[in-house]
């Protein structure tokens, strides 16, 4: 008989911890650091409305689905938009299903954008799929830097170019992996800088968002912790990678280089150098994630799929939450482009954003940034008329 407990992550006792950690373990789809009950708690800490259900038969500890409970019972994945993975933990043959787990926690629909899924518990509420991107080294780093080059003779010798013009122009490279708070501080900057030069989703304008990160960053014991992966060019600073890891496994979220080095390529030197010290790391898994494949698979040829969709419950709330999402899948809606793009953002902005007025200032900011890109698009000075060839001189 299946029993259902509702707690804050706070909460979550030693024994269920481990349990937790124990499923984790059992699947090698559920390694990523984000997938467990350290992230969970992490998020929890600067979260009030993190939330974990804990399913159990029999007394024991089934499964674990970590989530944030929105108003109405509306359920988004833990730490997102930081939980670029997602999943139900459970063992395999477990017969748990979508419908029971969203009953038992009592949840209307709970929506996902990277979700994990190898038991097939949400199969029929997938409604695409994209492809995530690990850097899995199961040989030496030369060897596989080797094998991502045979794809293109130009990538190894643009790597020797940029970085010895990186070299000669700023001096000696080194990687470095340290909870450098100055570090951190210049890549935040570098990444609102982007933000504000692209026009993205501000996902670090929530103060919980960075609360967060920072609190990660003090996390050095363990197997779990914040990992702040940096390329040093002499004294300079040039680009940093920070996310999370799990023993040898690595997640890293936040990616930004010194803008003014744009011409040196830093973060393609960088994204080298840092696979090339991954057995110094301690390291076997790179994992970049989903999205942006055009640069991802420079390096890696992707992984595994992951799943977009929601799942509603049998009830009536769960209905109008379907309805509602039903309403972007209409074949005149999602057809087109720029509805994809304005959804993805309003869920950006609702999963970041935990405010009334954040989000009305992140919808406004969302539209103030199609103007700009509108405006950078748009030609310089009135249009000019073509000139007209001067007509050919009859020779008699």
């Amino acid at each position: 008989m299946l029993r259902t407990e509702v707690l804050h992550p706070r909460d979550l006792s030693g024994e269920d911890a481990a349990a937790w950690s124990a499923l984790q373990a059992a699947c090698p789809a559920f390694a990523s650091p984000l997938l467990g009950p350290d992230f969970a708690r992490a998020v929890g800490e600067v979260r009030d409305d993190a939330r974990v259900a804990v399913f159990r038969e029999h007394g024991e500890a089934v499964g674990f689905l970590a989530h944030h409970r929105r108003p109405s019972g509306f359920a988004r994945p833990i730490g997102a938009p930081f939980s670029d993975y997602h999943a139900l933990i459970s063992a395999a043959g477990s017969s748990l299903s979508s419908a029971e787990v969203l009953a038992g926690a009592d949840l209307a629909a709970f929506r996902f954008s990277g979700l994990v899924d190898p038991h097939g518990v949400f199969d029929q509420a997938v409604a695409s799929k994209a492809v995530s991107y690990p850097i899995v080294l199961d040989r030496p780093a030369g060897d596989y830097l080797r094998e991502v080059c045979g794809a293109s003779r130009n990538r190894a010798k643009n790597y020797r170019r940029y970085r010895g013009r990186l070299e000669r122009d700023l001096g000696p490279l080194r990687i470095e992996a340290r909870a450098s708070r100055a570090t951190f501080d210049q890549l935040i900057a570098w990444k609102k800088h982007q933000i504000a030069l692209t026009g993205i989703t501000d996902f670090l304008a929530a103060p919980w968002t960075l609360a967060l990160l920072r609190r990660l960053l003090g996390e050095v014991d363990g197997d779990f912790q914040g990992l702040l992966v940096s390329l040093h060019a002499g004294e300079r600073h040039v680009c940093s990678h920070f996310g999370v890891r799990l023993g040898a496994h690595y997640h890293p979220w936040i990616s930004a280089s010194d803008p003014t080095l744009r011409a040196y390529s830093a973060g393609f030197v960088h994204q080298w150098m840092a696979i090339e010290a991954m057995g110094d790391l301690g390291l076997t898994t790179y994992d970049l994630g989903p999205g942006f494949d055009h640069w991802k698979t420079l390096f890696t040829p992707g992984g595994d799929l992951i799943g977009a969709g929601m799942a509603a419950a049998r009830s009536s709330a769960g209905r109008l939450a379907a309805s509602c999402d039903s309403l972007w899948r209409l074949p005149g809606v999602s057809s087109i482009d720029a509805a994809a793009r304005l959804r993805r953002r309003l869920d950006h902005i609702a999963m970041s954003q935990l405010t009334l007025g954040g989000r009305v200032s992140g919808v406004v900011q969302a539209f103030a940034a199609i103007d700009r890109r509108a405006a950078a698009r748009r030609p310089k000075g009135p249009p000019q008329a073509k000139a007209r060839p001067a007509p050919r001189r009859k020779v008699a």
